[in-house]
Protein backbone atom coordinates (compact mmCIF):
# COMPACT_ATOMS: atom_id res chain seq x y z
CA UNK A 1 0.00 0.00 0.00
CA UNK A 2 1.40 3.69 -1.39
CA UNK A 3 0.58 6.07 1.67
CA UNK A 4 0.13 9.84 0.67
CA UNK A 5 1.37 12.35 3.09
CA UNK A 6 0.00 15.20 4.02
CA UNK A 7 1.87 18.39 3.78
CA UNK A 8 2.20 18.50 7.79
CA UNK A 9 3.88 14.95 7.16
CA UNK A 10 5.83 16.33 4.67
CA UNK A 11 7.30 19.16 6.63
CA UNK A 12 8.33 16.31 9.38
CA UNK A 13 10.02 14.22 6.46
CA UNK A 14 11.83 17.68 5.32
CA UNK A 15 12.88 17.97 8.99
CA UNK A 16 14.51 14.48 9.28
CA UNK A 17 16.25 14.66 6.10
CA UNK A 18 17.34 18.38 6.83
CA UNK A 19 19.08 16.36 9.81
CA UNK A 20 20.34 13.66 7.50
CA UNK A 21 21.76 16.13 5.56
CA UNK A 22 23.95 18.30 8.33
CA UNK A 23 25.12 15.02 9.09
CA UNK A 24 26.64 14.20 6.12
CA UNK A 25 27.86 17.34 5.97
CA UNK A 26 29.65 16.77 9.67
CA UNK A 27 30.65 13.74 7.49
CA UNK A 28 32.14 15.34 4.39
CA UNK A 29 34.70 17.24 7.38
CA UNK A 30 36.14 14.20 8.66
CA UNK A 31 36.48 11.74 5.00
CA UNK A 32 40.43 12.07 4.14
CA UNK A 33 43.10 9.50 4.48
CA UNK A 34 43.78 8.07 7.41
CA UNK A 35 40.55 7.42 9.27
CA UNK A 36 38.97 4.21 9.78
CA UNK A 37 35.00 4.22 8.67
CA UNK A 38 34.26 2.89 11.99
CA UNK A 39 35.12 6.41 13.81
CA UNK A 40 33.01 7.90 10.37
CA UNK A 41 30.45 6.04 11.86
CA UNK A 42 30.79 7.26 15.40
CA UNK A 43 30.93 10.73 14.24
CA UNK A 44 27.71 10.69 13.01
CA UNK A 45 25.76 8.60 15.45
CA UNK A 46 26.94 10.93 17.97
CA UNK A 47 25.95 14.06 15.51
CA UNK A 48 22.37 12.68 14.94
CA UNK A 49 21.52 12.43 18.61
CA UNK A 50 23.26 15.28 19.66
CA UNK A 51 20.65 17.37 17.03
CA UNK A 52 17.75 15.39 18.29
CA UNK A 53 17.22 12.41 15.79
CA UNK A 54 17.72 8.70 16.35
CA UNK A 55 20.34 6.77 13.87
CA UNK A 56 17.28 5.16 11.30
CA UNK A 57 19.65 2.41 10.22
CA UNK A 58 20.74 1.43 13.52
CA UNK A 59 18.93 -2.15 14.68
CA UNK A 60 16.59 -1.90 11.21
CA UNK A 61 16.77 -5.36 10.26
CA UNK A 62 19.44 -6.28 12.46
CA UNK A 63 22.25 -3.68 10.66
CA UNK A 64 24.42 -2.49 13.50
CA UNK A 65 25.40 0.38 12.53
CA UNK A 66 24.65 3.96 12.07
CA UNK A 67 25.74 4.55 8.60
CA UNK A 68 26.21 2.36 6.06
CA UNK A 69 29.53 2.70 4.56
CA UNK A 70 31.09 1.21 0.85
CA UNK A 71 34.51 1.82 0.34
CA UNK A 72 35.39 1.47 -3.68
CA UNK A 73 33.92 -1.74 -5.19
CA UNK A 74 31.08 -2.53 -2.27
CA UNK A 75 28.14 -0.88 -3.58
CA UNK A 76 25.82 -0.79 -0.54
CA UNK A 77 25.21 -1.51 3.05
CA UNK A 78 29.14 -1.42 3.67
CA UNK A 79 29.82 -2.57 8.02
CA UNK A 80 31.93 0.59 9.32
CA UNK A 81 35.22 -1.07 10.28
CA UNK A 82 38.85 -0.53 11.20
CA UNK A 83 39.23 -0.11 7.45
CA UNK A 84 41.60 3.03 7.03
CA UNK A 85 40.70 5.34 4.32
CA UNK A 86 43.53 5.55 1.63
CA UNK A 87 44.38 8.47 -1.29
CA UNK A 88 42.57 7.07 -4.60
CA UNK A 89 39.19 5.37 -2.38
CA UNK A 90 36.04 6.46 -2.97
CA UNK A 91 33.16 5.86 -0.55
CA UNK A 92 29.53 6.00 -0.14
CA UNK A 93 27.96 7.02 3.19
CA UNK A 94 24.40 5.91 3.04
CA UNK A 95 22.79 7.52 6.12
CA UNK A 96 19.06 7.39 7.88
CA UNK A 97 17.50 9.89 10.87
CA UNK A 98 14.16 9.43 12.64
CA UNK A 99 12.97 13.19 13.93
CA UNK A 100 9.07 12.86 15.03
CA UNK A 101 8.39 9.56 13.93
CA UNK A 102 9.43 9.92 10.24
CA UNK A 103 12.69 9.07 8.48
CA UNK A 104 15.08 10.65 6.71
CA UNK A 105 17.41 9.25 3.68
CA UNK A 106 20.07 10.13 1.65
CA UNK A 107 23.59 8.91 0.46
CA UNK A 108 26.94 10.50 -1.36
CA UNK A 109 29.86 8.83 -2.84
CA UNK A 110 32.89 10.78 -1.13
CA UNK A 111 36.46 11.00 -3.41
CA UNK A 112 39.17 10.39 -0.69
CA UNK A 113 42.03 12.43 -2.00
CA UNK A 114 43.46 11.95 -5.95
CA UNK A 115 40.86 9.73 -7.53
CA UNK A 116 41.27 8.38 -10.95
CA UNK A 117 39.35 10.12 -13.39
CA UNK A 118 37.66 6.96 -14.40
CA UNK A 119 36.55 6.48 -10.90
CA UNK A 120 35.46 10.45 -11.44
CA UNK A 121 33.74 9.97 -14.51
CA UNK A 122 31.59 7.23 -12.51
CA UNK A 123 30.67 9.71 -9.73
CA UNK A 124 29.86 12.98 -12.19
CA UNK A 125 27.69 10.42 -13.98
CA UNK A 126 25.55 8.85 -11.33
CA UNK A 127 25.43 11.97 -9.58
CA UNK A 128 23.73 13.78 -12.39
CA UNK A 129 21.55 10.50 -12.84
CA UNK A 130 20.07 10.87 -9.68
CA UNK A 131 18.55 14.24 -11.08
CA UNK A 132 17.91 12.98 -14.35
CA UNK A 133 15.42 10.64 -12.57
CA UNK A 134 14.44 13.53 -10.15
CA UNK A 135 13.11 15.66 -13.13
CA UNK A 136 10.49 12.87 -14.26
CA UNK A 137 9.69 12.40 -10.21
CA UNK A 138 6.48 14.19 -11.19
CA UNK A 139 2.83 14.12 -10.82
CA UNK A 140 1.00 11.81 -13.33
CA UNK A 141 4.05 9.98 -14.30
CA UNK A 142 4.97 6.76 -13.81
CA UNK A 143 7.76 4.87 -11.55
CA UNK A 144 9.24 3.70 -14.56
CA UNK A 145 9.86 7.09 -15.95
CA UNK A 146 12.20 7.91 -12.98
CA UNK A 147 13.77 4.14 -13.19
CA UNK A 148 14.21 4.67 -17.36
CA UNK A 149 15.58 8.23 -16.72
CA UNK A 150 18.41 6.75 -14.69
CA UNK A 151 19.59 3.65 -16.61
CA UNK A 152 19.37 5.61 -19.98
CA UNK A 153 21.72 8.10 -18.75
CA UNK A 154 24.13 5.27 -16.92
CA UNK A 155 24.11 2.72 -19.69
CA UNK A 156 24.58 5.58 -22.74
CA UNK A 157 28.03 6.71 -20.72
CA UNK A 158 29.08 2.94 -20.64
CA UNK A 159 27.96 2.23 -16.97
CA UNK A 160 25.81 -0.51 -15.30
CA UNK A 161 22.96 -0.57 -13.32
CA UNK A 162 22.86 -2.66 -10.14
CA UNK A 163 19.33 -4.73 -10.53
CA UNK A 164 19.16 -6.29 -6.91
CA UNK A 165 19.27 -3.20 -4.68
CA UNK A 166 16.67 0.04 -5.45
CA UNK A 167 14.47 3.29 -4.08
CA UNK A 168 11.83 3.10 -2.30
CA UNK A 169 9.02 4.82 -0.46
CA UNK A 170 9.87 6.37 2.78
CA UNK A 171 7.45 8.09 5.41
CA UNK A 172 7.12 6.66 9.45
CA UNK A 173 8.69 3.43 7.97
CA UNK A 174 12.16 3.37 6.29
CA UNK A 175 11.36 1.35 3.64
CA UNK A 176 7.41 1.71 2.13
CA UNK A 177 5.89 0.92 -1.20
CA UNK A 178 6.32 1.59 -3.76
CA UNK A 179 9.62 -0.05 -5.17
CA UNK A 180 11.62 2.46 -7.31
CA UNK A 181 14.43 0.37 -9.45
CA UNK A 182 17.62 2.17 -11.17
CA UNK A 183 16.01 0.25 -14.78
CA UNK A 184 12.98 0.08 -16.53
CA UNK A 185 10.72 1.00 -19.13
CA UNK A 186 9.06 4.63 -19.40
CA UNK A 187 4.97 4.57 -18.67
CA UNK A 188 5.38 1.37 -16.50
CA UNK A 189 4.60 1.06 -12.67
CA UNK A 190 2.89 2.95 -10.12
CA UNK A 191 1.52 6.39 -11.00
CA UNK A 192 3.14 9.14 -8.67
CA UNK A 193 0.48 10.58 -7.30
CA UNK A 194 0.57 14.39 -5.05
CA UNK A 195 1.93 13.76 -1.66
CA UNK A 196 4.05 10.32 -2.12
CA UNK A 197 7.47 10.06 -0.85
CA UNK A 198 10.26 8.36 -2.51
CA UNK A 199 14.22 7.72 -2.50
CA UNK A 200 15.80 7.63 -5.53
CA UNK A 201 19.12 6.03 -5.62
CA UNK A 202 21.14 4.97 -8.55
CA UNK A 203 23.85 2.15 -7.71
CA UNK A 204 25.97 2.58 -10.76
CA UNK A 205 29.18 0.48 -11.80
CA UNK A 206 32.40 0.99 -13.69
CA UNK A 207 32.08 -2.40 -14.92
CA UNK A 208 29.30 -5.19 -14.96
CA UNK A 209 26.31 -5.08 -12.95
CA UNK A 210 26.59 -8.68 -11.17
CA UNK A 211 26.63 -8.69 -7.72
CA UNK A 212 28.10 -10.55 -4.42
CA UNK A 213 26.70 -10.72 -0.83
CA UNK A 214 29.82 -10.68 1.64
CA UNK A 215 29.97 -13.44 4.27
CA UNK A 216 28.79 -10.65 6.48
CA UNK A 217 25.06 -11.46 4.94
CA UNK A 218 25.13 -7.42 4.04
CA UNK A 219 27.41 -6.09 2.50
CA UNK A 220 26.79 -5.90 -1.46
CA UNK A 221 29.78 -5.88 -3.75
CA UNK A 222 30.74 -5.87 -7.65
CA UNK A 223 31.70 -9.06 -9.05
CA UNK A 224 34.14 -8.00 -11.28
CA UNK A 225 35.72 -5.81 -8.17
CA UNK A 226 35.62 -2.41 -10.01
CA UNK A 227 34.46 0.38 -8.29
CA UNK A 228 30.31 1.14 -7.50
CA UNK A 229 29.06 4.99 -6.70
CA UNK A 230 25.80 5.57 -4.90
CA UNK A 231 23.73 8.99 -4.54
CA UNK A 232 20.85 9.14 -3.07
CA UNK A 233 18.14 11.91 -2.23
CA UNK A 234 14.29 11.59 -0.65
CA UNK A 235 11.96 13.64 -2.47
CA UNK A 236 8.17 14.73 -1.98
CA UNK A 237 5.94 14.58 -4.92
CA UNK A 238 4.01 17.37 -6.13
CA UNK A 239 1.52 19.00 -8.84
CA UNK A 240 4.48 20.28 -10.18
CA UNK A 241 8.60 19.47 -9.88
CA UNK A 242 9.39 16.96 -7.25
CA UNK A 243 10.46 18.60 -4.16
CA UNK A 244 13.91 17.47 -2.78
CA UNK A 245 13.35 16.67 1.05
CA UNK A 246 17.05 16.07 1.77
CA UNK A 247 19.93 18.09 1.01
CA UNK A 248 23.98 18.15 -0.63
CA UNK A 249 24.24 21.42 0.52
CA UNK A 250 25.78 20.91 3.50
CA UNK A 251 28.46 18.22 2.26
CA UNK A 252 29.11 20.56 -0.93
CA UNK A 253 29.59 23.72 1.19
CA UNK A 254 33.12 21.11 2.90
CA UNK A 255 34.00 20.22 -0.46
CA UNK A 256 34.03 23.63 -2.07
CA UNK A 257 36.00 23.49 -5.11
CA UNK A 258 36.82 19.79 -4.65
CA UNK A 259 32.83 18.60 -4.94
CA UNK A 260 31.28 16.90 -7.91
Amino acid sequence: MIYLKTDEEIALMREANTLVGKTLGEVARWIAPGITTLRIDQIAEQFIRDNGGIPGFKGYGGFPFTLCISVNENIVHGFPSSYVLRDGDIVSVDCGAIVKGYNGDSAYTFPVGQVAPDVMALLQTTKESLYQGIEKAVAGNRIGDISNAVQTYCEARGYSVVREFIGHGIGRKLHEDPEVPNYGRRGCGPLLKKGMCIAIEPMINLGSRNVVIERDGWTARTRDRKPSAHYEHTVAITDGQAEILSSFDYIEEVLGENRI
